[in-house]
């Protein structure tokens, strides 16, 4: 009885505790990236959570994201999903590229570590072709001082625009690509106050490089850099102190000079041109190989026997024989050593015609305790040690 009474309280509370697991749906929200741009959409409580007004969430409450494209285990190849911890937001971010175009359904869930509540959300990326004109001048920094989730927010990323302004000549400057410098091949940093993994950014805009770019960029710049000596730096640096960028790893580059069209080769007859440096032979003279055969085959042979009846003669041939080994040989030490063979010789002789009894052990009536032998009754040498076996 009382086994059943535990049993229906841990199943009533397990019914409560699952029916606390919510499993809610987020309304879908409709995003427009443009190709060539960067997208950035920010994950975070209130937009995937969507709780109710009334009711008062915690900024702390710790929430993971998942994000991936419908109906696929990842997303795509263009968008990256990051999160430094659960209790700081989620990024997706990326920048499409022309094959991206169209229709796109990112599926999001948030797990809320506390209470284990579910949200899903959809979220429709209809990419498609930015307005306006082209940006042709493009420049990628390297900015060490920051890592990619301090750059994503709108804030940080218009600063950076900002204080470029003042090393490119007046245009409009956006933002074209944020990538992590461990994505690049980077290493992650040592947990030291002031450490960062890094972040590349690539701007592009409409007016053309300034010379400081440019000198920044120049071939005499990346040979200092390559002695360990500073870049060439010919302005004043107006993204420093809140960017620190390594202008050793600044690279530029011109789309407004359309790229020559690769040549297409035409197909010829078939047949060389003359050359006067290359005049190949137009008849061969015939050549008999029959020397060469025999030389090949015949000395190898001959040289097999000749070593093959220089052994025979050294293993045959040379052997001293007995007797010239017994005239070399002392008087004293042939006597000794006759005498050490013939004593031999007759031990043997009177150990195989000595008449020695038995031992007592060996004998098949034999008394441990007393002595006593008796007469065997039969010979136990003809009895098998298998009684089957005859």
């Amino acid at each position: 009885m009382a086994a059943a009474l535990i049993w229906i309280l841990l199943a009533g509370k397990l019914g409560l505790l699952l029916a606390g697991l919510g499993d809610a749906e987020a309304p879908p929200t409709t995003l427009q990236p443009l190709v060539g741009r960067v997208f950035v959409h920010t994950l975070d409580e209130e937009a995937v959570l969507g709780h109710p007004e009334h009711i008062d969430v915690p900024h702390t409450t710790p929430v993971t994201y998942h994000a991936h494209l419908q109906g696929h285990p990842d997303l795509p190849r263009w968008l990256r999903y990051t999160q430094r911890s659960p209790h700081q937001p989620g990024f997706l971010y990326g920048t499409p590229t022309p094959e991206d175009r169209g229709r796109q359904v990112i599926e999001v869930t948030a797990y809320n570590r506390d209470s284990f509540d579910t949200t899903r959300q959809r979220l429709v990326l209809l990419i498609g072709d930015p307005e306006g004109p082209l940006l042709p001048y493009q420049a990628e920094f390297l900015v060490c001082s920051h890592d990619v989730e301090e750059v994503l927010p709108s804030t940080p990323a218009s600063r950076f625009l900002t204080a470029l302004g003042g090393l490119w000549e007046p245009g409009e400057l956006q933002l074209l690509n944020i990538t992590s410098a461990l994505d690049r091949g980077g290493r992650v940093p040592l947990p030291i106050e002031g450490r960062k993994e890094g972040v590349y950014i690539k701007v592009g805009s409409t007016s053309p490089f300034s010379t400081c770019l440019k000198m920044v960029a120049s071939p005499d710049s990346h040979a200092r850099c390559a002695q360990g000596q500073p870049p060439l730096l010919s302005c004043y640096d107006t993204l420093a102190p809140h960017f620190r960028v390594d202008w050793c790893n600044v690279s530029l580059v011109d789309k407004s000079v359309p790229e020559p069209a690769d040549e297409v080769p035409t197909p010829g007859d078939g047949i060389l041109e003359h050359d006067p440096f290359f005049c190949p032979p137009t008849e061969a003279t015939d050549r008999d190989f029959l020397t060469d055969a025999l030389v090949t085959l015949l000395v190898p042979l001959l040289v097999a026997l000749l070593l093959t009846a220089l052994l025979a003669y050294v293993m045959c041939c040379r052997r001293e024989g007995q007797l010239k080994r017994d005239l070399a040989t002392s008087d004293i030490q042939m006597v000794h050593h006759c005498t050490i063979r013939g004593n031999t010789e007759e031990l043997r002789q009177m150990a195989s015609s000595r008449e020695v009894p038995r031992p007592l052990s060996t004998l098949p009536m034999f008394n441990v305790r007393t002595g006593e032998r008796l007469p065997p009754q039969v010979d136990s040498a003809q009895v098998p040690l298998i009684l089957d076996q005859h």
